[in-house]
């Protein structure tokens, strides 16, 4: 090699770096960016290697999207503060309503086990509400059994979802699939951990689609959406969060109910569409809340119960009745009317509420969606353009509360939700604890901080920043801090400020 060759082969090594580089900077870019699940995903380094259009292999074969599947589900487990009320005059239950801490209303550490399946391999997690609500401490295992705490992103009670994170990278990640296209017969995998065994894996066929089995009812303002995926793949407490694959590997559902008089297994599970949870999550990784956008109508099932109860025939066997057009919603302005019958939305036929509610659920404020719908037995088509529950168009921004830390002890402004659930004008939530004076004196990850009793007096505790002003004016002093769980319990503790 002579010297123009060699330095020919530097000048062209140099440039295929700076291309390496230049690539993964921009791929770097993207992911950090992304608000968007498909986006993240898609921009991932750490299944580059795989082959995006996986092949079934020959015959039935479950072996392979096991083996793809298994390392992304995860063990959820919440610690949820419980107590045992004892009967027993106390002195600060008398004027300030709180037991004593010593006379039975020491609050006892209650623990929640589910599943939970890794959608980004910056490690954001989807399972059930019901599996991480209340929780003061969320503790993730992965298969291989690294441990993780999870911090909470967003959650959406109606549609029993949640999206969790852990801070970890290059984690393996499962891929969304589409619902919509899985068909009734289908073969597909149950990934979970129930009754505590972990990475379980079972099997079973798509049994129907856009069920509805009511266990989501009288949630606030309504709104509950159920259109699951029923399986008869073996589901069991434990596998709530977990995930439902096809034989590609990819995401389908999220396993969430099972139909069972025993509590256990009896037939058949029920779980979340991804058609559901992929919008979900993404309204929760942009905004941190749920955007839904509403039709404005008050809906029915065509049966004949439904004709037994209005009083007359329906000139069609299935359908979505309308009862009632809110005024000012979308419905109204599309030129929908009592009576009519929803038939289909955006070409999909929507045969009952479950499934007109699952199309409606994917769209956002200010979307449009085609309306086919029967008017006295002539079919019609409209445009209507959704709406949020306030009556416009609105994109809902969640507010992220503030933080403050004191003495090895974070602090967070307490939610809205949690406001008004627990009936209190404000407090300062316990996030997290490094100082063995607290931990010793009873504080606990998740108590919320309402008022502090000092030597002056009495403050009332608005949020994290009041607190920790609060705390520093009494150092070196005796105080009692008053407060409640999220589950309602009132608790108090003495410490010495230091």
């Amino acid at each position: 090699m002579n010297k123009k060759q060699f330095f020919l082969g530097i000048i062209l090594a140099s440039l295929i770096g700076g291309v390496v580089a230049l690539a993964g900077a921009s791929y770097l870019s993207k992911q950090n960016s992304a608000t968007n699940f498909t986006d993240k995903q898609d921009t991932s380094l750490v299944n580059w290697l795989s082959n995006d259009k996986f092949t079934v292999p020959d015959g039935i074969n479950f072996v392979a999207s096991a083996q793809m599947v298994t390392p992304a589900v995860v063990h959820v487990r919440s610690s949820v503060t419980v107590s045992q009320r004892q009967r027993g005059a106390d002195p600060f239950e008398e004027f300030f309503g709180f037991r004593s801490p010593d006379r039975g209303g020491t609050p006892r550490e209650g623990r929640s086990s589910g599943s939970g399946v890794i959608i980004s391999e910056d490690g954001y997690i989807v399972t059930n509400n019901h599996v991480i609500e209340n929780a003061t401490r969320i503790d993730i295992s992965l298969e291989d059994n690294t441990r993780y705490s999870a911090r909470v992103i967003g959650t959406d009670p109606t549609t029993d979802l949640a999206l969790i994170k852990i801070e970890a990278k290059g984690l393996p990640f499962v891929r969304f699939g589409d619902s919509d296209r899985v068909n009734v017969g289908e073969w597909v995998l149950a990934v979970g951990n129930p009754f505590d065994l972990t990475s379980t894996v079972t099997a079973g066929i798509i049994s129907a689609k856009a069920r509805n089995i009511g266990i989501l009812r009288d949630l606030e303002n309504n709104l509950q959406i159920e259109a699951f995926l029923q399986t008869d793949a073996v589901v069991n407490p434990g596998n709530s969060g977990g995930a439902l694959v096809n034989l590609a590997g990819e995401l389908i559902g999220i396993n969430t109910a099972i139909a069972s008089r025993t509590g256990t297994f009896n037939g058949y599970a029920f779980a979340i569409p991804t058609s559901i949870v992929k919008k979900v999550m993404d309204d929760l990784l942009e905004f941190g809340t749920v955007q839904r956008g509403l039709l404005g109508v008050q809906i029915r099932d065509v049966s004949p119960e439904l004709e037994e109860y209005i009083g007359e025939t329906i000139d069609v066997n299935r359908g979505v009745y309308i009862m009632e057009v809110n005024e000012g919603s979308g419905g109204e302005e599309a030129g929908l009317k009592k009576g009519d019958v929803i038939i289909g939305v955006d070409g999909a036929e929507t045969h009952n509420v479950a499934k007109l509610q699952e199309m409606v659920a994917r769209k956002r404020p200010g979307d449009k969606v085609e309306v086919k719908y029967l008017r006295k037995g002539q079919e019609q088509t409209t445009m209507a353009t959704l709406k949020n529950i306030s009556g416009d168009t609105k994109i809902i921004r969640k507010e992220v509360p503030r933080r403050t830390t004191f003495s090895g002890v974070t602090f967070e402004d307490i939610k809205p939700d949690a406001k008004n659930k627990l009936k209190i004008q404000g407090g300062a939530s316990i996030v997290t604890i490094d100082n063995d004076t607290w931990k010793k004196s009873g504080a606990k990850v998740g108590f919320i901080i309402t008022s502090v009793i000092g030597s002056d007096g009495r403050y009332r505790i608005s949020g994290a920043e009041d607190l920790s002003e609060v705390l520093k004016n009494n150092q070196g002093e005796e105080i009692v801090i008053l407060g409640v769980y999220p589950n309602g319990q009132e608790y108090y503790f003495e410490i010495k400020i230091e």
